[in-house]
């Protein structure tokens, strides 16, 4: 256990507030991400960003895994978020005998989904790479609903929640369009089956930023071939190499099964958006 983990919860929240407070009087000095982990949630990207933290190279935001900025702190300001990252000289003296120049990160699941976070992400970091981490959208679905119900946001059994998506998320996401403070509670926490439109989302992104800034990856294929997979998102981040000393999961959350009916419900649902997908990657989906 590290001496933050085994820090008293008020000591830590206390230090992000000091740590984000000076971050942002000294922003101007900080290294802004070369690249994001975009999402999607509960897809694994929680082992996926341990994994690229072992990376000699890579560092992640200050106390934080994800920033949220351009999803629900937009309203801090830029400084704000910059203020979140190390500073750039501090990255110098922990990179020195490796080869290679340091790179910052941060891995927030909602910017995928969030119908106004690749437009802000595209205006005030045009260059920045978006890497998305997909997995089987039914399962994903599934495993959104326990997150959510566990965390006390859903208090429906999950097949009355699937009933009750649609008029739940009805005008939220134009909603937030037109109003950039609006913050939607359900667009968040109940779009169990819209998270897993996974092309529309990737199209999106694809209007604000060209398609060699932008690489998906199935959770699939990153934990049955995870050298494999971790190789080709170091070859899309222009890094050496190096691989972490063993390929972990983490934030699972075994359960009961999901009934049969409501699989086969799901699998129908979501079979033309998986084509759709299939076709904008060019190759077959891991969980086809």
């Amino acid at each position: 256990m590290t001496i933050r983990r085994s820090m008293p919860h008020p000591v830590k929240t206390a230090g992000r507030v000091l740590s984000v407070g000076v971050g942002s009087a000294t922003s101007t000095h900080r290294q802004l991400p070369t690249f994001i982990l975009v999402g999607a949630q509960r897809a694994g990207t929680t082992s996926l960003f341990r994994a690229l933290m072992s990376h000699p190279l890579i560092h992640s935001a200050n106390f934080h895994k994800g920033v949220n900025y351009f999803d629900v702190n937009y309203h801090r300001g830029f400084d704000w978020y910059q203020g979140h990252f190390p500073l750039r000289a501090s990255l110098k003296a922990r990179a020195r005998g490796v080869e290679g120049d340091p790179i910052t990160f941060e891995a927030s699941g909602y910017y995928m989904f969030h119908p106004c976070a690749p437009a802000r992400m595209a205006e005030h970091l045009p260059d920045v790479r978006v890497l998305a981490m997909l997995r089987d959208p039914v399962e994903r679905a599934w495993s959104a609903y326990k997150h959510e119900h566990a965390r006390g946001f859903e208090t429906e059994e999950f097949e009355r929640a699937l009933d009750l998506e649609d008029e739940r998320l009805e005008g939220q996401a134009e909603r937030m369009l037109a109003d950039p403070l609006y913050q939607s509670a359900s667009h968040r926490h109940h779009a169990y089956v819209r998270r897993g439109h996974y092309a529309e989302q990737l199209e999106r992104i694809g209007e604000h930023f060209p398609r060699e800034q932008v690489h998906a990856v199935e959770s699939e294929s990153f934990f049955e071939h995870p050298e494999e997979t971790y190789a080709g998102i170091l070859d899309f981040l222009g890094l050496p190499l190096v691989m972490p000393e063993k390929f972990d999961r983490w934030n699972g959350r075994p359960s009961a099964p999901m009934a049969a009916e409501t699989r086969a419900r799901l699998r129908a649902h979501f079979a033309p958006h998986d084509a759709a997908l299939s076709d904008m990657l060019g190759r077959r989906l891991a969980w086809s």
